[in-house]
């Protein structure tokens, strides 16, 4: 079983302003290229910040809309205001900048992604250099991926290789990424695991057990007190 690495789905051709690109030029760079955000790169190419189209917002947001002295968005921190002031990349970019590495998974970027708050990584070789940029919207590739291409995994690598079970006393069943397994495992205890391991497919959107007999109850329930029965 292996998930999809960063380096088979990032944009390789990335485009990134230096330090010293000026506000307007970000703005149409931004434009012609639709894109949403651009990473800010030195003299080697090495990753110092992005610039992101919320970054250039502030300057619209913290506008005064009555009098010159009152701002627009009161309550900004310093570095919102300082930010909000800027008219170059290296003063305007969020830094440092989250980078990610090609040979980290979907699983790991994801994960990246959900617990720093972003909408893409940068990615980066081992000397910090510029080499792609992935997207939310990459990620969420892997659910187009063939249904047949994701049964053929889930009964081979899955249940076959890392589970260790006959592939032939099982049928593996995906539409449209949803998984339903059915015929006779051992132990009534494998269930859970099994259902875990299929759902971390990339690919899949459900998986069902309930079609999955058993030949043994392995399973004990427990009573008050901590007794079994």
């Amino acid at each position: 079983m292996r998930h999809r690495r960063i380096d088979e789905l990032m944009t390789h051709e990335v485009v990134s302003v230096r330090g010293d690109t000026p506000f307007k030029e970000i703005v149409r760079m931004l434009s012609r290229h639709r894109v949403t955000a651009v990473p800010v790169v030195d003299e080697e190419n090495r990753v110092v910040g992005v610039v992101s189209e919320g970054d250039l917002l502030r300057k619209t947001a913290d506008r005064a809309a009555g009098p010159e002295d009152m701002p627009a968005v009161p309550g900004l921190e310093a570095w919102e205001r300082a930010k909000a002031e800027g008219t170059r990349a290296e003063e305007l970019m969020s830094a440092p900048p989250v980078c990610a590495r090609p040979e980290w998974t979907v699983v790991e970027a994801a994960r990246l992604m959900e617990v720093q708050g972003v909408k893409r990584l940068v990615v980066v070789d081992d000397e910090d250099r510029l080499i792609g940029v992935v997207s939310r919207r990459d990620l969420l590739g892997i659910f187009l991926r063939e249904d047949d291409d994701i049964r053929r995994e889930i009964s081979e690598d899955v249940l076959g290789g890392t589970l260790g079970l006959d592939p032939a006393r099982m049928t593996v069943e995906v539409r449209n990424g949803r998984v339903e397994l059915g015929g006779r495992v051992p132990y009534r205890g494998m269930l859970p695991a099994i259902e875990r391991m299929c759902a971390t497919v990339d690919g899949v959107v459900s998986v069902s057990v309930t079609r999955l007999a058993y030949e043994k109850d392995d399973v004990f329930p427990v009573f008050p007190g901590g007794g079994r029965s």
